[in-house]
C-alpha cells in the first residue's frame, strides 16, 4: 500500500536546485528533491517543524 503525499509546490534555488515538502494524512512529513519524489526524506510534521525553526534561527547559516 503506497502512502498519499500532499506535495507542495517546489521550491527552488539557482539552476535546477528545487526541493519538495509534502504531508500525508497520517501526520508524516516528507522533503524530497524534485522529480525524485518517490525517494523521500521522510519524518513527523513535528520534526519537519523543528527543522525549518532552526533553519529559520540562523542553525544551519554555517551551510551558507
Amino acid at each position: 500500500m503506497r502512502t498519499e503525499i500532499t506535495w507542495e509546490e517546489p521550491f527552488c534555488a539557482e539552476g535546477n536546485n528545487c526541493f519538495r515538502i509534502g504531508t500525508d494524512p497520517s501526520g508524516n512529513a516528507y522533503i524530497a528533491v524534485a522529480g525524485q519524489e518517490d525517494r523521500p526524506l521522510t519524518d513527523t510534521r513535528e520534526a519537519l517543524r523543528t527543522l525549518i525553526l532552526e533553519i529559520k534561527a540562523g542553525k544551519a547559516d554555517h551551510l551558507l
